[in-house]
């Protein structure tokens, strides 16, 4: 997520937009937004996903409003998939697999494994926020659903 370029407080500016927009991030969960990328880009909280429907998208920007009015320090790129409309409606893992953590893993190694790029480790983080609080905190046995690659 912080490659090369990447300044020294990206990290500690991440967390603190993070935490600014949870409500943000929780109605995206909610409405199952699915996240491409999630990063500090430019000093703000680069967003890009894809929403299931019009109604989705328009809620995700509504919160993104409430926080802040004036995204100073935010830019959001959501696009529409109808195809995903379905499987939202059953929990948003359409296409997606299961796999299990063995000792050693990380989430970036598994996206290495699943889509060639450790750096897309947010997705399979964000598909599986139900049972994962922080990215860095994987269990050896735990069942994660790794979304089909986009």
């Amino acid at each position: 997520m912080f490659g090369q370029g990447a300044q020294k407080g990206d990290q500690e500016r991440f967390n603190e937009l993070k935490q600014k927009y949870q409500t943000v991030l929780t109605t995206a969960d909610q409405q199952h937004v699915q996240f491409q990328n999630l990063h500090v880009q430019d000093n703000k909280l680069f967003i890009k996903g894809t929403a299931p429907t019009e109604e989705a998208k328009s809620k995700f920007w509504e919160q993104i409003k409430l926080v802040s009015p004036n995204q100073d320090d935010v830019t959001a790129d959501i696009t529409v998939d109808s195809s995903r409309a379905v499987g939202a409606a059953v929990g948003g893992a359409q296409g997606g697999q299961t796999y299990t953590v063995k000792s050693g893993d990380t989430l970036s190694a598994i996206s290495k494994q699943f889509y060639g790029d450790s750096n897309e480790y947010m997705r399979i983080f964000y598909a599986n926020r139900d049972k994962l609080n922080d990215p860095d905190k994987i269990q050896v046995g735990q069942q994660l659903t790794v979304p089909a690659k986009a």
